[in-house]
């Protein structure tokens, strides 16, 4: 049977810049996936996306124009219920009914566990036309669309309007009806560089006749390629660096069908202004390509990429720059109006801002930050007078105009003022990296000073809306206690510090009674599970669980623990070791009364009287090795006393009658636990 390409597209008015790439990848892959379940596609679907900000379409290979005859095989009830007396039963006869057949046209097929009756059938493949508009209406429904619209006088709903369908396989329409189009072979180019209609000619011709008749260039991934291929030359000429994210890249790709990258300037007065603020107003606001010198200082000379290729650009660049002049102005007023008050005579004004009604305003919250702050500080053996002060000043540039207008450079603008004030750079750096770090994979913060007002900020989140009964559920974690918890975890990775102690402190620092009582504990199991998600991400989880469960409080010597055990676990010893932990610990739970100390004189056979030597020749070298945080070494030394323990558990009942031999042994087994779980848990390994 014959295959050719099959081509559908969506003409629309200009869909949503940053859902643009994913509603493009979704529908060709439910149009694929449609495909492939009718049996239309000829071997594994081979499929391209096509996205550009007036259209959604799929191309894909090797579509045959009719299905494949179907052996279809119908099952009914099983024989052994079916006939009685010699005549079919009702549920027999209603079966062939139902299947268009005759009783003596019905075969019998095992179906797993029985053998049933059952109607054989060839269905003959249906042509492409009759499946195809179901396929595609499908895909359609299927969108990650969050808010779809009406248009016109249609009941039909889409992201945007939508106003031409194709539907071509190989030159030949498919007669089909979606959104309320007909499909046909015509669409529209480039709303300005493209002039009426083009007629697409076959479905392998359409990318081709996009961009020469259409100006379009209808892959996402060849624009977002294109424009980047343009910027690094632009800047590369420049001897500049692009400074820009994966996002506004494809913000921008989705925003143009025929990308042309353009130079453009403003004045170097602006550079005064902090850079941050420059770089965020031309990306967030007009989606423009900042450039930094090879010293990383912003240049007064930005890219920008235009949906339109002219003889002459001067006029799309100068308009582009009188655009940003004026924001860049705003900036500018900002910045200037600010320094007319100091970040300490504007924390008045904090009061009026409320965090939250239960817990208060930012005032109230500065006053407890400065206090964990300090405390945290002398923990870290910081200077406890600066992380107060920085504290203090943390919150301030919530209130001034420039983070009025970006909220995205709190932090970075207190930064500034603080130097502009006075403040030392110690402090000026800890009030902007007191937000760090912000997701996972951000910067810590850098130094003492900064790591203290960070963590004070994240405890003290932490356990205010945890206490107050805004707990993570599910997805929702409006207030991202989640991340603030990953946060605190990770900076206890770098220094040791007793996270219960500074769960307990930082609850102490809120008035009596605002709190639920439970708040310490439950904060502290619940970073307890945050700590086993962050850790797993980079050891097994069997691994990370053994560690844990000595619940560790002092995080800074995890990495040593988690890479000892997992070099334990390789060792040929180790999973009889483990498992004779696990015997251990299961009969110390079966212990009558308090465990104590061994007594050598109650030990009569030579299996438990080797053990004990043994263990007591461990505890020193155990001990040792832990002080100095040598946990390999530690675990390794376990290996030398399985001939000791194998022979205990072969030869000696732990649980002898005499109460009094029994308690020893099982004091003795206490002993070796003790040892055996100095570090971790080995019980766990291999769960």
């Amino acid at each position: 049977m014959t295959t050719q390409t099959l081509l559908i597209e969506l003409l629309t008015e200009e869909l949503p810049p940053k859902a643009l790439n994913n509603l493009g990848n979704h529908f060709a892959a439910s149009v694929a996936e449609g495909l492939e379940k009718a049996q239309l596609i000829d071997g594994e679907a081979e499929f391209t996306a096509y996205a550009s900000p007036r259209r959604l379409a799929v191309q894909i290979k090797n579509v045959k124009a009719v299905q494949a005859d179907q052996k279809i095989v119908k099952k009914g009830p099983a024989v052994a219920n079916a006939m009685k007396d010699g005549a079919p039963t009702k549920a027999l006869e209603g079966f062939a009914r139902g299947a268009g057949a005759k009783i003596e046209d019905l075969t019998i097929v095992h179906d797993g566990k029985q053998d049933v009756y059952a109607y054989e059938y060839v269905q003959t493949g249906k042509p492409l036309g009759e499946l195809l508009e179901d396929i595609i209406n499908q895909a359609v429904k299927k969108l990650p669309i969050p808010k779809v619209m009406r248009w016109g006088s249609s009941t039909f709903t889409f992201v945007r309007p939508v106003h031409g369908l194709i539907v071509l396989h190989g030159d030949d329409i498919v007669n089909v009806s979606v959104l309320g189009l007909q499909s046909g072979n015509q669409t529209l180019g480039h709303r300005f560089l493209s002039s009426g209609e083009i007629t697409i000619e076959n479905a392998d011709s359409y990318a081709a006749q996009m961009r020469e008749q259409g100006k379009v260039v209808a892959s996402f991934a060849e624009r977002k390629a294109a424009i980047q291929t343009a910027l690094n030359e632009q800047a590369g000429r420049l001897k500049a660096t692009v400074a820009a994210d994966e996002a506004l890249l494809d913000e921008v790709t989705a925003l143009v069908e025929y990308p042309v990258v353009l130079e453009a300037g403003f004045e170097e007065h602006f550079l005064a202004v902090p850079q941050e603020c420059l770089i965020l107003t031309m990306q967030q606001n007009q989606k423009y390509f900042p450039l930094l010198d090879q010293n990383g200082k912003l240049m007064n000379r930005f890219l920008l990429v235009s949906n339109l290729q002219t003889e002459d650009p001067s006029h799309i660049i100068q308009g582009n720059e009188r655009v940003l002049r004026a924001r860049l102005s705003d900036a500018e007023f900002f910045y200037k109006q600010d320094q007319k008050a100091t970040l300490e005579s504007r924390l008045p004004k904090l009061a009026n801002v409320v965090y939250h009604n239960k817990i208060g305003s930012q005032a109230e919250r500065i006053e407890r930050l400065q206090s964990i702050a300090a405390h945290i500080a002398k923990a870290l053996g910081a200077d406890a007078a600066a992380a107060e002060r920085a504290a203090r000043l943390a919150k301030a540039d919530l209130v001034t105009e420039m983070v009025g207008e970006f909220p995205e450079l709190q932090g970075t603008m207190g930064k500034y003022y603080a130097r502009l004030d006075g403040e030392t750079e110690e402090i000026a750096e800890a009030v902007e990296q007191h937000y760090q770090p912000r997701f996972a994979g951000d910067n810590l913060p850098n130094g003492k000073v900064a790591t203290a007002v960070a963590l004070a900020d994240k405890l003290e989140t932490l356990v205010g809306i945890w206490g107050i009964g805004l707990i993570p559920t599910g997805d929702k974690d409006p207030y991202a206690l989640r991340r603030a918890a990953l946060g605190i975890l990770r900076m206890l990775m770098q220094y040791g510090l007793d996270v219960n102690e500074l769960i307990q402190t930082t609850f102490d620092s809120f008035p009596k009674g605002l709190l639920n009582e439970k708040t310490s504990s439950e904060t502290a199991d619940f970073m307890q599970a945050r700590l086993a998600v962050l850790l797993q991400n980079d050891y097994p989880q069997d691994i990370v669980a053994a560690v844990l469960a000595k619940q560790p409080r002092r995080l800074d010597d995890l990495t040593a623990k988690l890479q000892a055990v997992a070099a334990f676990k390789q060792l040929p010893e180790a999973a009889a070791l483990a498992a004779a932990n696990k015997r251990v610990q299961n009969l110390l739970k079966k212990a009558d009364a308090e465990l104590g100390e061994v007594n050598e004189s109650l030990l009569q056979q030579d299996e438990e009287k080797a053990l004990y030597a043994a263990a007591q020749g461990l505890q020193p070298k155990i001990a040792a090795a832990v002080a100095d945080g040598n946990f390999q070494t530690a675990l390794s030394e376990l290996a030398s006393v399985k001939p000791q323990v194998d022979a205990f558990f072969d030869g000696v009942m732990v649980m002898a009658e005499d109460s009094a031999v029994k308690q020893n042994r099982l004091n003795l087994l206490n002993r070796l636990a003790e040892q055996m779980n100095a570090v971790a848990d080995i019980a766990l390994l291999g769960e």
